[in-house]
């Protein structure tokens, strides 16, 4: 389901202070890391590198103008897939 036309997108008020700080410094190589996988990736975060959360580790991601209008959740994935389990051929000796 979408977001209200009425509504702005949605940033975590400390995403956008960490990431005014660091365009303020013009230190752009600095990994900036968060935990709200929510937010919404906005224009002014082209160039900039955060570290995403995904509850092990931070992740991290490079900001393009591509990605622009999508959450910081859908790169960092939260789970490792290993395979189904009837994939694995067991040689049994017998």
């Amino acid at each position: 389901m979408s977001r209200s036309v009425k509504k702005p997108p949605f940033c975590a008020p400390h995403v956008l202070r960490l990431a005014n700080r660091v365009i303020a410094s013009n230190r752009t190589s600095v990994v900036i890391n968060i935990h709200s996988r929510s937010s919404v990736i906005l224009n002014k975060f082209v160039g900039l590198t955060f570290g995403v959360y995904n509850g092990k580790t931070y992740v991290p991601v490079k900001v393009t103008d591509n990605i622009v209008g999508r959450k910081f959740g859908e790169f960092s994935p939260t789970r490792r897939f290993l395979g189904h389990a009837g994939d694995k051929k067991v040689s049994r000796k017998g």
